[in-house]
């Protein structure tokens, strides 16, 4: 196309006329494109609103009329929990455990990333670009003083793991990476189960929650990390 649009002759100038043409069209249907995925978009998470709603009205019946038969919907309740806290604004700001935080090493993360190599087929799977991995392990620990900048374990794990996914530290796989640090943090932590021997986050959860700060928007981190805060917080069985 380069050498088209330079070329003085009258192939050339048939050639700049169908391109334009190419281009124009192509332009005008892509964005066409965009905007019906856009509203296919919305139209998805107006269904998922109203799926919300029902199943609100759905508890409330329940609570009135203990017969109606909704015991079903008492496993999924923390889940609708933090879906109406959400839509309200209302997610937890801060987590529950203030103790003391144990930092794995860096070499500590490094061998959970060398260890997924040989489940990902990818030569580039766990190859950093710079420094924003270490950077962002580094970013937990911090603080003013003798005061964290995040004050409990929960906040710090929700840190790292957004930080990891939004920094696109490695070639490949900085979700999958971001998502096995977060766990590995709150192992360290003795935060990963309850006291039943239950991860307090599933892995659909996990999946969740990391694919949700990868598509979220710079403004949003604080809402996005206050989900994170909320979901390890609600799954704790010592929760008052």
């Amino acid at each position: 196309m380069s050498v088209g649009y330079r070329v003085n002759s009258k192939q050339g100038t048939q050639f700049r006329i169908w391109a334009t043409k190419r281009l124009k069209d192509y332009l005008i249907q892509g964005y066409a494109i965009n905007e019906n995925r856009l509203a296919q978009k919305q139209q998805e998470v107006q269904t998922l609103k109203d799926g919300i709603r029902i199943l609100s009205r759905a508890i409330q019946q329940k609570e009135e009329n203990q017969n109606l038969g909704f015991e079903w919907l008492n496993h999924f309740a923390k889940g609708l929990e933090l879906l109406d806290d959400y839509d309200h604004e209302n997610l937890d700001k801060k987590g529950l455990s203030k103790r003391k935080a144990t930092y794995p090493e860096l070499s500590d993360y490094q061998e959970v990333i060398k260890s997924m190599r040989s489940d990902f087929e990818s030569g580039v799977f766990g190859k950093e670009k710079d420094g924003s991995f270490e950077s962002a392990i580094a970013q937990i620990s911090k603080g003013f003083g003798e005061e964290d900048f995040y004050p409990t374990l929960e906040e710090k794990a929700a840190t790292l793991l957004y930080l990891i996914v939004k920094n696109h530290g490695f070639v490949d796989g900085n979700k999958r990476i971001a998502a096995a640090c977060f766990l590995l943090f709150l192992q360290s932590n003795d935060l990963l189960n309850n006291s039943q021997g239950i991860s307090i986050i599933s892995n659909d959860a996990l999946a969740s929650l990391t694919l949700f700060i990868a598509s979220s928007k710079p403004e949003e981190m604080d809402t996005v990390k206050k989900l994170v805060i909320s979901v390890l917080n609600r799954n704790r069985d010592d929760r008052h």
